[in-house]
């Protein structure tokens, strides 16, 4: 009797050691199968930040035809197709997401985005149309002002760059772009304004630094602006607002700007100095 009940115990333990190590072999599954879901987690945002551009393309284009119904890894490569500045392929992959059952009013807005990129203006605005308007995002507004611009539907685009500035922490581009909108609209003064806010926002943003020039030069001021700039900066600036005194017909003063352009910049300024000669050559 007793040897048969350690037998029974025995077959017991034996059993319950056996069940213990399937438990303890799922769990090692399912750890190892997290940890993979968090190491391509960690590579998709690394290729989609810090790696070359056309190395993430790569990579996301192998992954997703492994997984080709993996909605996020059709994304992540329609992100680094416009990333590599591949735009027309990137509308192509974006559409695909913007048409899968999972996509979001996010992915719709992204694809309007790539459409742009690409300058297919009227599709992105078909696009933004078929986004509810309860999806208020920066990145949306700033999209349709863009389109407003573009159709000279100044009121709209005056008003969705407001929005879209309420929407973000970092205004800096589209302040810059709203001032670009009121140069080109004339309005010069109020350009002027938003392109010294947007260099407030980021002093190193040289393509607002830039557009101040040419804002003020229209208004036939050719004094530098006090906002921080390089000496490199200083010189290609002072180049800028000496084409725009020419441009303007103050001949004189664009001369005297393109000289003080070549003697500001630290190495030869060849931009500066086959302005000077052309000029020179005119006359």
């Amino acid at each position: 009797m007793r040897r048969s009940t350690l037998v029974v115990l025995c077959i017991g333990s034996a059993m319950a050691l056996s069940a213990c190590q399937k438990a303890s072999d799922s769990e090692v599954d399912r750890a190892i199968q997290s940890v993979n879901a968090i190491d391509d987690n960690n590579l998709s945002d690394i290729m989609l930040t810090v790696a070359d551009p056309n190395e993430a393309v790569s990579y996301f284009k192998r992954t997703s035809a492994q997984s080709p119904d993996r909605i996020d890894l059709q994304r992540n490569l329609a992100k680094s197709l416009v990333r590599a500045k591949h735009n027309t392929e990137a509308t192509a992959v974006w559409g695909r997401v913007a048409a899968h059952p999972d996509a979001t009013n996010a992915d719709k807005v992204d694809y309007a985005d790539a459409l742009i990129r690409a300058g297919n203006w009227d599709r992105a605005e078909q696009v933004l149309d078929g986004v509810p308007p309860t999806h208020e995002t920066f990145k949306r507004y700033k999209l349709e002002a863009m389109i407003a611009d573009k159709n000279k539907e100044w009121k709209k685009s005056d008003s969705f760059y407001e929005t879209a500035i309420g929407l973000t922490t970092k205004p800096s581009a589209v302040l810059n772009n709203w001032g670009y909108s009121k140069l080109t609209r004339g309005d010069y003064r109020e350009a002027e304004r938003l392109f010294g806010e947007a260099i407030q926002y980021d002093p190193k943003l040289f393509t607002a630094k830039n557009n101040l020039i040419l804002a003020r030069g229209a208004q036939n001021n050719y004094q530098m602006p006090i906002v921080d700039m390089t000496q490199i900066e200083r010189a290609q600036l002072l180049h800028t607002l000496a084409l725009t005194a020419i441009k303007q017909g103050d001949v004189t003063m664009g001369r005297s700007l393109l000289q003080d352009a070549i003697d500001t910049h630290p190495q030869h300024f060849e931009a500066a100095v086959h302005s000077l000669n052309a000029l020179d050559g005119a006359n």
